[in-house]
């Protein structure tokens, strides 16, 4: 069984990539605040949004050519996966029946830049947070433009994505 110590949750690439974009447009935030469920990696209260950013692997992201299963100790691995996966679940639901807007980014949406900017990525995250869209998630699978997400979240944002 591998040593999930060694693995690391918070500060990746992305995430503080995307807390320096944030923090240098003005907004404010808490990180990965324990008193919400599911600890969220960016919350912003003002707004009474979060963020999760979400590494396809560790979160069994579905259709994900990210998200394989190991092929050893395999038992292991997918019970650990459908965990992660009803935690959540339970954590998106529990934010969401308190009032909170959620966002969840996954390192697929970075790792296809055919299909995604990340300039885009970081204004449609902007966009949300001021727009007051409800919940969403942006993945390499969303088939269909930023822009396009934008609209059907029902956001409403004067800024071309």
């Amino acid at each position: 069984m591998p040593d999930m110590r060694l693995f690391h949750s918070k500060n990746t690439k992305l995430e503080v990539d995307l807390r320096k974009f944030l923090f240098a447009r003005g907004f404010r935030y808490r990180l990965h605040d324990k008193r919400l469920k599911g600890t969220p990696d960016l919350v912003f209260p003002k707004y009474k949004a979060v963020i999760f950013v979400h590494g396809c692997f560790w979160h069994a992201h579905e259709n994900c050519s990210h998200a394989s299963i190991p092929k050893t100790n395999t038992e292991f691995w997918l019970e650990k996966f459908a965990k992660n996966k009803e935690r959540d679940e339970k954590a998106q639901k529990w934010l969401e029946d308190n009032g909170w807007r959620v966002l969840t980014l996954w390192e697929c949406a970075i790792r296809k830049p055919e299909q995604f900017c990340f300039d885009e990525l970081l204004d449609f995250v902007e966009c949300w947070l001021v727009g007051g869209a409800r919940s969403c998630e942006v993945s390499g699978r969303n088939e269909i433009p930023l822009l396009d997400l934008a609209i059907e979240s029902g956001q409403l944002c004067m800024k071309v994505i």
